[in-house]
């Protein structure tokens, strides 16, 4: 009995290690050399995966040619959430220490034709000016756990956006629908990202 149990201990070490390693790996991701093409042209890169465990994992990036403080600012800001992602409807902070740089947010977006309205509820904790790292606490998601990473470009002027999440929703519609969804809207949210922060730092914000 011992011998069993200490195989199915070592297995079941091996599976959460591998599990750890997947995971580590997804947020570990910065763009290849096709992503980093299209971030020198000016236009935003976005990549949705499938997982082993029916989440889809995002690799997104946007170059800013605003400071890393002025993008910081716009991310950060609950009344900017709607002007980021346009189906959000609510977005409110329920709890933070500033000082020790986290806060639990409470954020609902509305319904459209295929995907009913979603509340999610998740802590993030903050590196200011270069990484917010969020998961998920409670609401309609299954799963949620993803960062934001802000890499300062030509000299301090420019801001590089790395995003990246995995994320699942109990929705009846089709997985590979869903991920084409999230390509073409994390595209448009990094888009919404660089328009305002760029007006922010026009007024002098984040300087």
């Amino acid at each position: 009995m011992k011998a069993v149990s200490g195989g199915r201990a070592g297995v079941a070490s091996i599976v959460v290690a591998v599990l750890l390693a997947s995971v580590g790996g997804a947020m570990a991701w910065s763009p290849d050399a096709q992503a980093q093409r299209a971030l020198t042209a000016g236009q935003p890169w976005s990549d949705v995966s499938p997982s082993t465990d029916g989440a889809a994992v995002i690799h997104a990036a946007i170059d800013i040619a605003a400071p890393p403080k002025a993008v910081w600012a716009v991310m950060t800001d609950c009344k900017m959430a709607a002007r980021l992602v346009v189906t959000v409807t609510l977005c409110k902070i329920l709890q933070g220490d500033e000082h020790a740089g986290w806060d639990v947010r409470e954020q609902v977006t509305r319904s459209n034709l295929f995907v009913p309205a979603i509340r999610n509820v998740f802590r993030s904790d903050y590196q200011p000016y270069t990484l917010i790292r969020f998961h998920r606490l409670s609401g309609d998601l299954r799963i949620e756990e993803g960062e934001w990473r802000l890499q300062a470009i030509d000299g301090g002027a420019g801001t590089q956006v790395i995003y990246v999440n995995r994320v699942a929703a109990n929705i009846s519609v089709p997985a590979f629908l869903v991920r084409a969804g999230m390509k073409g809207d994390t595209s448009k949210v990094l888009l919404n990202l660089r328009r305002e922060s760029l007006a922010f730092a026009r007024r002098g914000g984040g300087a």
